[in-house]
């Protein structure tokens, strides 16, 4: 008997000795993961035969191929996230139904951490700047190769710091056996002359000179906002004026970006202790953690600057930044959209 396949093409009724032979071979191969070649000597055929057995099988619906990732996990929207942005990883996750509208659920710390498992070698250097969802993952390690942890940023109040940044470098350089280069001092100070002056102290320019050595890096994203923004709510109620009329729209590691990608407000930088963006862009990998729909528009806008390279999110957020204007430039290209 012959008929059609459902797409159109002609199907031989397979009798039972071809079905024997099509379901060992494909064993073979899906299972043993031996190679067509090596099935082709086994069974005294050419591998061009094993080839179109092996197709026919899968037509015939004796191998049924599933793909199937944790369900927190959505592979559809972390493929297309990282294409549309030209991302090397993005990770999308399930937002928890009772956080949807909450910026960065730990449920993302948990997954970057599992990914800095993956993402770090032996030897690397490790930056962790301040954030929330940062210490989120510090606390969700559970597996790291022995490497350097240092403190890319000071910390949103001194008076934290065993709760914040410090805790999450001592927490990975633990969890990883290397050194962790701590910083203890806060991310903004007065005036600039301040800043300068803690950078030259022994401990934070001890930090400060694995910057340029960060091969992995983790940061966080926040939007323009009371509650989602560490630099906002640093701020003076004055210099938040400031720096809205100059259209900024998100910052990460106390940079300002507009809605474009540029940055914007880069005075601020002066009386900051933190990673320069030149730095930031020259790390191989930088991992941004970033969720919730509020914090949308501030992760397009970190993205299209080019200083990450791979994002874990949520779909909260993921589905908002599917449709967020025009397609990106790939964020893999990263020259300065500002110029040189």
């Amino acid at each position: 008997m012959s008929g059609m396949t459902a797409g159109g093409r002609s199907a031989v009724r397979m009798g039972p000795a071809e079905l024997v032979q099509a379901a060992a071979m494909a064993r073979r191969f899906y299972l043993e993961g031996k190679s067509k070649i090596q099935i082709a000597e086994e069974f005294g055929v050419s591998r061009f035969k094993v080839a179109r057995v092996l197709e026919t099988a899968l037509e015939r619906d004796l191998v049924r191929i599933e793909i199937r990732v944790p369900a927190e996990l959505d592979a559809e929207r972390s493929d297309a996230l990282r294409a549309r942005y030209g991302l090397r990883h993005a990770v999308v996750v399930e937002s928890p139904a009772e956080a949807e509208d909450s910026p960065d659920p730990e449920n993302l710390g948990e997954v970057a951490a599992d990914l800095l498992g993956e993402l770090v070698n032996e030897g690397d250097v490790l930056g962790l700047a301040w954030g929330r969802s940062t210490i989120h993952m510090a606390a969700a390690l559970d597996r790291l190769p022995p490497c350097t942890v240092v403190q890319l940023t000071g910390v949103y109040d001194a008076g934290t710091a065993e709760r914040g940044s410090v805790e999450a470098v001592r927490r990975a350089a633990q969890v990883s056996g290397g050194d962790a280069h701590p910083i203890y001092a806060p991310m903004l100070l007065p005036d600039a002359a301040t800043a300068a002056a803690l950078r030259n102290q022994t401990g934070i320019a001890r930090a400060f000179e694995y910057f340029d050595k960060v091969t992995v890096a983790c940061v966080s994203i926040g939007s323009w906002e009371a509650g989602i923004s560490t630099v906002h709510d640093m701020l003076s109620d004055e210099e938040r004026a400031h720096y809205a009329s100059l259209g900024v729209a998100a910052e990460m590691s106390a940079h300002l970006f507009n809605a474009e990608g540029r940055r914007v407000g880069r005075d601020l930088g002066e009386r900051c202790i933190t990673v320069k963006a030149d730095q930031l862009r020259r790390i191989p990998e930088v991992v941004a953690i970033a969720g919730g729909a509020r914090k949308a528009a501030a992760i397009d806008a970190v993205l299209r600057s080019g200083l990450v390279t791979s994002l874990v999110t949520d779909t909260s957020a993921a589905d908002v930044l599917m449709t967020a204007g025009p397609t990106p430039r790939p964020a893999l290209n990263r020259a300065d959209p500002d110029g040189p």
